[in-house]
């Protein structure tokens, strides 16, 4: 098992920036690539970012590449999502997730075996 808590969210104008955390505990957090994914009212949940185990790897949907940036510490067992130039369309709940399959789909949802409870980021045009 492991359990994620995620911080950080809150109300933004846009153009804004906001970072969010996640804390990781139980299982060795640096065993598993992680991922950031979000879901807005009325729409399905969907990827935003994930990297690899080592935290070289980066992957993002098209949408906020070149605004958003993951990262993790695995020393401090946290993962992060900094989130700048944030737009209207990016109001979501975010939840961070442990990839428990392997391979370089960080896309579909069902490769995450463990969620947290998410964390409301809302932009305001």
């Amino acid at each position: 098992q492991v359990q994620l808590v995620e911080s950080g969210g809150g109300l933004v104008q846009a153009g804004g920036s906001l970072r969010l955390s996640c804390a990781a505990s139980g299982r060795t957090f640096n065993n598993y690539a992680m991922g950031w994914l979000r879901q807005a009212p009325g729409k399905e949940r969907e990827f935003v970012a994930g990297v690899s185990l080592s935290g070289f790897t980066t992957y993002y949907v098209g949408s906020v590449k070149g605004r958003f940036s993951i990262s993790r510490d695995n020393a401090k067992n946290t993962l992060y999502l900094e989130m700048n130039t944030l737009k209207p369309e990016d109001t979501a709940v975010y939840y961070c997730a442990v990839k428990t399959d392997y391979g370089d789909d960080y896309e579909h949802i069902w490769r995450y075996g463990y969620w947290g409870q998410g964390t409301q980021v809302t932009v305001s045009s």
